[in-house]
């Protein structure tokens, strides 16, 4: 069951959104958060990374600068930039993109049901970021910053939120920079509120979407929290974190493609000759050619573009991971061919979200920065659900979702 509660969320005034909304910490450098903050003193980047207040080479993991988030976040409440809702409450925060919306419901889930692995994830956490974004949960005493999960999709719950949103919403605005709708409204109704937790605890499991280091963290200090009170009783706000909830049916994943640096001392011959060993390779040209299916692959290479389609023998459609594309690619592409062993750590290989377009993978082999440009089929809900369900993780820089949420429309405090 997947234990949720409404709760008190800080939010700014309608008239402030904009001005306080941001993208989240972990999609832009601090360079870019400086230039986006640029003459607005209620950009939340001021709390999320607050580095931006200091002269640029400040290192981001000083501890003045924890510091100055929770200074930043004292200033937002008594400047009224931030003001506490009086009674709990959930929220509906929908996402327009190309013209089509998804709904999601804003929610506090319990810590139990991540450390006991009710809220299942996909990927692994590095400590180093997890332990970053607990000093922020901690020195904030909040989750300044929702996480994104997915739940399977429930007719009640889609037929609630479809009535609350008849309504005119709190927030409705198109972001700068993205372009995308956000819109936000607010559930007060006790019988709504009582109706939907009941709804979520018939539901067996969460699935982390994006965030999985947001989910860590602000797990982690729950749980510390509860062990470091000796009065603890089960009922208090840290036992709970932010999370903003979609139903899976929603949900796109985007691509998630790779580029890297040279052909580990292959002439253009003899690579695509060693990718024939397992690809159909078929030359499309010059025009972007774009994976059509799962298992095809795109492929940029001087100027031409490839398609690879892996042949048969080559997967196995009965593992998890074994069948997906970027373990495909990853074991008889980048490890096998190319010699990259470890996504993670390799500095040879770079990553580019869907959301940049093939032209961005042209572009950067074009200037000569890149050697090569490989574009995979997006993996699906279902994909990642499976894997979630059966315990496993994926490779590296799988999914990428896309729009991100908007930091700012709500904050959960600890205390």
């Amino acid at each position: 069951m997947a234990v949720i509660k409404p709760f008190k969320g800080i939010r700014p005034p309608k008239n402030l959104v904009e001005k306080v909304a941001s993208r989240p910490y972990d999609v832009l450098n601090s360079e870019e958060a400086r230039a986006e903050a640029a003459g607005n003193t209620m950009s939340l980047y001021r709390i999320i990374k607050p580095e931006i207040d200091f002269e640029p080479d400040t290192d981001e993991h000083e501890e003045k600068v924890y510091n100055k988030a929770l200074e930043n976040f004292s200033e937002f409440k008594n400047e009224g930039w931030l003001v506490q809702d009086e009674q709990e409450k959930y929220y509906v925060y929908a996402q327009t993109m190309n013209g089509k919306t998804q709904y999601g419901l804003v929610v506090c889930a319990h810590v139990d049901d991540y450390m006991e692995g009710r809220i299942k994830k996909h990927e692994l956490t590095r400590r180093d970021k997890e332990e970053d974004r607990m000093k922020h949960v901690r020195v904030n005493n909040a989750n300044i910053e929702p996480v994104f999960f997915a739940y399977p999709h429930h007719a009640e719950l889609d037929a609630i939120v479809s009535d609350i949103v008849k309504n005119d919403p709190e927030y409705n605005f198109v972001a700068q920079g993205d372009g995308f709708g956000h819109h936000f409204w607010i559930i007060d109704n006790t019988e709504t509120i009582e109706r939907i937790t009941e709804l979520f605890a018939a539901i067996p499991s969460l699935y982390i979407a994006d965030g999985h280091h947001r989910s860590a963290a602000a797990a982690l200090v729950g749980d510390e929290k509860r062990r470091q009170n000796p009065n603890h009783t089960g009922t208090e706000e840290y036992n709970y974190f932010m999370a903003v909830c979609f139903p899976d049916n929603q949900l796109n994943i985007i691509d998630y493609n790779r580029v890297v640096k040279d052909l580990n001392n292959l002439t253009d011959e003899e690579f695509l000759a060693k990718l024939a060993v397992n690809f159909e390779v078929e030359k499309k040209g010059t025009e972007i050619y774009k994976p059509n299916k799962l298992h095809n692959f795109s492929l940029y290479l001087s100027g031409e573009w490839y398609s690879l389609t892996a042949k048969a023998g080559t997967y196995n459609d009965n593992d998890p991971i074994g069948v997906l594309d970027v373990t495909i690619s990853s074991n008889l592409i980048l490890d096998e061919v190319l010699g990259i062993k470890d996504l993670r750590s390799d500095k040879r290989i770079d990553f580019v979200g869907g959301i940049r377009g093939l032209g961005e993978l042209k572009s950067r082999v074009d200037s000569g920065e890149m050697r090569v440009a490989l574009a995979l089929y997006p993996v699906s809900m279902k994909q990642l659900i499976d894997i979630a369900d059966t315990g496993n993780i994926m490779p590296p820089k799988t999914t990428w979702f896309e729009p991100k949420l908007r930091s700012g429309l709500v904050i959960h405090e600890l205390a």
